[in-house]
């Protein structure tokens, strides 16, 4: 009879960190903030995720790969929960992620220390050439978490996450 796996969280969170986000594979779901907790008791896990967004259509996504990854440790069960309470914040988002994000060509958002409608009046610099002469062109960019610029001086379309 083959001896159980024994896992520690710090195990759990590193396997975590290599989950993509569904919608930026660039960065991972523990980049972004969306895995809050795990808790291990002998061979169940429990994962506990904020989605940035209360509809987030890649919900079941991270579900099935937060799964993969820590059953690929030996885990025997793992559930995911999912809570609101605290909502996301883009201040979850990890210096890391930011960087990657900007590397990739969406805009990260801006700091905002709870005060939203402050940056929301800050233009987005432009990932290509970071000209902070852009304009809005839409709230909403290809995902509920994005808007759509154009930088006035590259001419470039860009999306930058929105501060949240």
């Amino acid at each position: 009879m083959a001896t159980p796996t024994k896992l520690d969280a710090q195990q759990i969170w590193e396997a975590l960190d290599t989950v993509p986000d569904p919608e930026m594979p660039c960065v991972s779901l523990v980049e972004l903030g969306i895995v809050r907790q795990v808790d291990v008791q002998g061979g169940a896990v429990s994962v506990t995720i904020t989605p940035t967004f209360s509809g987030c259509p890649a919900y079941e996504v991270m579900g099935e790969q937060i799964k993969a990854a820590v059953k690929g440790l030996g885990a025997d069960a793992v559930a995911v929960q999912v809570t609101h309470d605290p909502p996301w914040t883009s201040e979850w988002i990890t210096p890391a992620a930011r960087a990657k994000l900007l590397e990739n060509g969406l805009a990260p958002p801006p700091y905002h220390k709870g005060n939203v409608e402050a940056v929301l009046l800050i233009p987005a610099s432009c990932p290509r050439c970071g000209s902070m002469d852009t304009r809005l062109q839409n709230s909403f960019g290809t995902t509920p978490c994005r808007m759509i610029f154009t930088c006035n001086h590259c001419l470039e379309p860009f999306e930058q996450f929105k501060p949240l």
